[in-house]
């Protein structure tokens, strides 16, 4: 008999340390699936922690300066410049725009964006160039910075020119770093750095240039920060400019670094929570094979709780053994992060351990952990002594504190995204969407069940019989892999789907006959010039297209100056200041369609401007058809009416447009122009790029098809990431089969001493195994194809507005790779099982 002053918990930790010390294998498999998830979660919120920390560390050097100040095709007000005097600042200035670079060497061109900076610029930080220490001496030397990639595309070195407009700069180093610029934000228009006193002589500032203006503002030294948010902000919130400090810099890059991270974070939850499906599933098996030990316990005078508070013990040692090396692994795992981003990040990270990651880790992981195991424990505390004695046992009433656990587990979901998302609404959407997905994932999972036993094939052979059997018998774990593995193969599929589906929208956008050059900032003087060089060189003209532009006088009357004090007038601020640019036109073009009204293409002498808006344009300024809008055309003001609204496909390669004037109105306003070209070979288009950039300096050709290749690079930089995740939830099911395998050893050796006994041979016990796992592979794998097409669908009609197209051999592929993957680990793991003799086995099940 067990004595009462041997129910201590010092007992209790002995009983459950002698007895583990039997099962240590089977109780080490119970947490396999939660390791990967582990891992993930601390590596992902190390690398978090650490990254946060090094933008707080290098916000100023980010952004170079205090304060940056930004006006787009206008100068900076002097009343910037007055305040920063007034308060005693440093201030550096810098024009930037998107022209042609021409390297008379090899005779190349490319679109690039000069910077004309003073030689103050930056206060903090380094432009960092090769050879070093070139950063400032450019200013002085008269020279230039072209950025390394595109020197290495022009196999460029220092000591060549290179031509901007038309001057020619000689090339002092390669820019290797920008503060606060990272690598793909200068994949489509690398930088050139030119000296400000020399930006007049290129030619390039001329009427239609797209041009930014920037204004460097540097702190004097124990400048009071309070004087920013109670002096500088407002009086820059009166102006028409953007402006940004390095507290909102901090603020969003942190911002945008924390969606990224509580993304991953999530995903990596989902894969833990789905490895806990399976340790759940586990420890039903392990303690059900405890039933007969637990029965004499009992019978010795342990009461239930006792019995279910030793394999408690066991389940938290272990819990807390799989979290460590869960954690372990994903400080391991924290290195390899950035290399995965770090095109994406204007910083160099260096990488830290982050001890509350590694606790918060541990923490999850034994918690949920303790919150699957709880029900098998509390099943377990309902044993009858009885069972010691006989075989069957009818099974006790469900107890209420199981909703309870239900409860609890839905309430840590509900925290922990609340944790990652900071938003109680969101982290509500994501547990009941986590909530939605896994019940669908059951159901999906129980209605095979149902119809393979609705629909068994009782005439079909014995293997193919007894392996879907095998899918339903007693302690099987058909649903928690099928809901692990097929989550995991949805994921990876719509993510390759998804990605698919963009990249061909992108190249469907300049397939055909449309566009794949277009020359912008064109001088009227030039167009014809240019029109002929465009037919010589072999290529059609698709559209030439003249734009002007304007801002917005009044709405419906009201001046604009009087609409930006209305604070209820529901005008949003964007349509009221912007500069416009229109153009005009007798008619419609494909990418673009009349939702209300009458398109006007030509107005005659006397009669009203109907102009056509953007339907979402038209939302924001709270007009409709027939309200009159006022422009200032340069000085002119020109009375207009809403004629028509369109729908406008602004993801088609087109010169699209919020406003279009009809003809007869626009004609003799200073305008410049855009040519619409087409090229069927990068020959071709460097070609002509090369001639135009010689011939017409200020003229800049954009390669669509360059940025297309710019744009399919950086989706599949983006996706892999989440593949990484993705295939994370399917090696979390590879973990949940293979600890299911190993754990249900026992049962398997009976089943098939019971098969072996019957007259069934080797070969086919291992055809039964194999159809078995078969059989939950393509389910597993069939699950999550099926579910990824419909999310891909729903993707293209909901988010994309796409037509659905998917490629088929990509799904055969992931759907014959997972099956595999799940058919050999569970062959493999199985072997000892088909192997062993029925004597063998008896002798040991006698002992």
């Amino acid at each position: 008999m067990i004595k009462p002053g041997n129910k201590s918990l010092k007992w209790k930790v002995l009983m459950a340390y002698r007895d583990g010390k039997r099962s240590i294998g089977k109780l080490i498999l119970i947490v396999n699936g939660i390791i990967l998830g582990i891992a993930a979660l601390v590596a992902i919120n190390s690398f978090s922690a650490s990254l946060q920390k090094q933008v707080n560390d290098e916000a100023k050097a980010m952004l170079g300066a205090d304060i940056e100040v930004t006006s787009r095709n206008s100068k900076v007000p002097e009343d910037v410049f007055h305040l920063a005097d007034s308060l005693g600042m440093e201030i550096s200035e810098e024009i930037r725009f998107a022209s042609m670079a021409y390297f008379p060497k090899t005779g190349d061109s490319r679109l690039v964006n000069i910077r004309a900076v003073e030689n103050t610029f930056p206060f903090y930080g380094e432009i960092e160039t090769s050879p070093m220490g070139m950063g400032r001496s450019y200013n002085s030397e008269k020279t230039a910075l072209a950025e390394q990639s595109l020197m290495k595309q022009f196999k460029a070195q220092p000591g060549d020119m290179v031509r901007v407009g038309s001057r020619e700069f000689k090339i002092s180093a390669a820019i290797t770093k920008v503060p606060g610029q990272s690598d793909f934000q200068s994949s489509i228009a690398p930088p050139v750095y030119i000296p400000m006193s020399e930006l007049e002589s290129t030619g390039l500032i001329k009427f239609g240039s797209r041009i930014t203006y920037k204004v460097y503002l540097k702190y004097p030294k124990g400048f009071d920060y309070n004087l920013f948010t109670d002096l500088i902000k407002p009086r820059l919130d009166k102006l028409d400019v953007g402006y940004d400090d390095v507290e909102e810099r901090k603020q969003e890059l942190g911002e945008a670094f924390n969606d990224l991270g509580g993304f991953l974070n999530l995903t990596a939850f989902i894969a833990l929570l789905l490895g806990c499906l399976g340790v759940g599933s586990s420890i039903h098996s392990y303690l059900k094979e405890k039933n007969n030990q637990t029965a004499i316990l009992r019978c010795l005078g342990a009461t239930g709780r006792t019995t279910m508070q030793i394999y408690l013990i066991q389940i938290l040692s272990v819990a807390f053994i799989g979290s460590l090396v869960g954690t372990l692994l994903g400080v391991l795992l924290q290195s390899f992060l950035p290399l995965i981003i770090k095109d994406f990040i204007p910083i160099d990270i260096a990488m830290e351990i982050h001890i509350p990651s590694i606790f918060a880790g541990i923490a999850t992981g034994v918690i949920v952990t303790l919150l699957f195991a709880m029900i098998p424990l509390i099943k377990s505390k309902h044993v009858s002594p009885l069972q010691a004695i006989r075989s069957f046992i009818q099974p006790t009433k469900i107890p209420k504190i199981h909703y309870l656990l239900y409860f609890l587990l839905i309430l840590f979901v509900f925290l922990f995204t609340f944790y990652q998302m900071g938003s109680a609404v969101r982290a509500i959407i994501f547990t009941m969407a986590i909530m939605i997905s896994f019940g669908i994932l059951w159901l999906v999972a129980q209605g095979i069940i149902f119809l393979i036993k609705r629909f068994f094939p009782k005439r079909s052979s014995f293997i193919w019989r007894q392996g879907l059997a095998n899918l339903f018998r007693p302690n099987n774990q058909t649903t928690a892999l099928i809901m692990s593995a097929g989550l995991g193969t949805a994921l990876l599929c719509t993510i390759y789907l998804t990605q698919d589906l963009l990249i061909s929208k992108v190249n469907g956008a300049t397939s055909g006959e449309r566009p794949s050059i277009v020359a912008i900032d064109i001088q009227t003087s030039q167009l014809d010039s240019l029109e002929t060089m465009t037919k010589e060189n072999g290529l059609p003209i698709i559209n030439s297209v003249p734009i002007v532009t304007i801002k917005l006088h009044s709405i419906k009357d009201r001046p604009i100056v009087d609409i930006e004090k209305d604070t209820a007038s529901g005008i949003k601020d964007w349509v009221l200041n912007r500069e416009y640019r229109v153009t005009y036109r007798d008619h419609l073009i494909n990418s673009e369609e009349v939702v209300e009204g009458e398109f006007t293409g030509i107005v005659k002498k006397g009669d009203p401007v109907k102009i056509s808006l953007d339907e979402r344009i038209a939302e924001d300024m709270k007009v409709e058809v027939g309200d009159k809008l006022t422009f200032n055309v340069q000085g002119a003001y020109v009375e207009t009416v809403v004629g028509s609204l369109r729908k406008v496909d602004w993801q088609r390669m087109q010169t699209n447009f919020l406003v279009v004037f009809p003809e007869g109105v626009l004609e003799n306003a200073p305008k410049f122009h855009v040519l619409l070209t087409r090229a069927e070979t990068p020959e071709e288009t460097a070609n002509f790029r090369n001639m135009v950039s010689k011939t017409f300096p200020n003229i800049s050709i954009i390669d669509l098809n360059l940025i297309i290749n710019t744009l399919e690079n950086i989706v599949d930089k983006i996706s892999y990431i989440v593949y990484f995740m993705a295939w994370l939830c399917i090696l979390t099911g590879v973990m949940v089969l293979y600890s299911s395998i190993r754990s249900s050893k026992d049962q398997r050796l009976r089943e098939n001493v019971l098969l072996r006994t019957i007259g069934a041979n080797k070969k086919q016990v291992r055809g039964i195994v194999f159809t078995e796992y078969l059989i939950l592979g393509s389910l597993s794998a069939f699950t999550g194809v099926l579910i990824a097409i419909l999310a891909t669908w729903l993707l293209s009609y909901f988010s994309f507005e796409t037509d659905f197209n998917i490629s088929v051999l990509p799904i055969i592929l992931v759907f014959l790779i997972i099956s595999s993957l799940i058919i050999l680990i569970g062959v493999l793991n199985s072997r000892s099982a088909t192997k062993s003799s029925p004597l063998e086995v008896l002798r040991t099940e006698a002992v």
